[in-house]
């Protein structure tokens, strides 16, 4: 099985969480936390920082750690490494997402998480 290691924001704003609805391949219209794969030689918080920048065009401090989830898809197992992150410049705009909201704590379960991202949410809901 085909491993992919990726890094994701949790972009707060206050109370308020970034969350973004894929609009393009096998899990299109599926919610989940921006980001992508990471670089050779890049640590997670510096493909995290550049993810963000090239899918929403704003800069980013990756602060603190959240969790890793490890998750088996059909065709593929995913690492992914999630990090709290804050805006410093930029004006959110979606580059490859069709939709995102900003949702405090209690409407995180309004969206269908896809199935690595709902091991995020658990991991936010445990670490209040």
């Amino acid at each position: 099985m085909k491993n992919i290691e990726v890094v994701a924001g949790i972009i707060k704003d206050g109370d308020k969480i970034f969350a973004t609805q894929r609009g393009y391949g096998e899990f299109k219209d599926g919610w989940e936390f921006p980001g992508g794969k990471m670089e050779p030689g890049e640590t997670p918080q510096q493909a995290l920082a550049r993810e963000l920048k090239e899918e929403l065009t704003v800069d980013v401090n990756v602060g603190n750690f959240l969790c890793t989830v490890d998750y088996d898809y059909p065709t593929f197992h995913l690492t992914m490494h999630c990090f709290y992150c804050s805006l410093v410049d930029g004006k959110l705009t979606l580059l490859e997402h069709e939709a995102a909201k900003w949702l405090n704590m209690s409407e995180l379960h309004t969206v269908n998480w896809l199935p690595a991202d709902v091991e995020v949410v658990k991991a936010l809901k445990d670490n209040r």
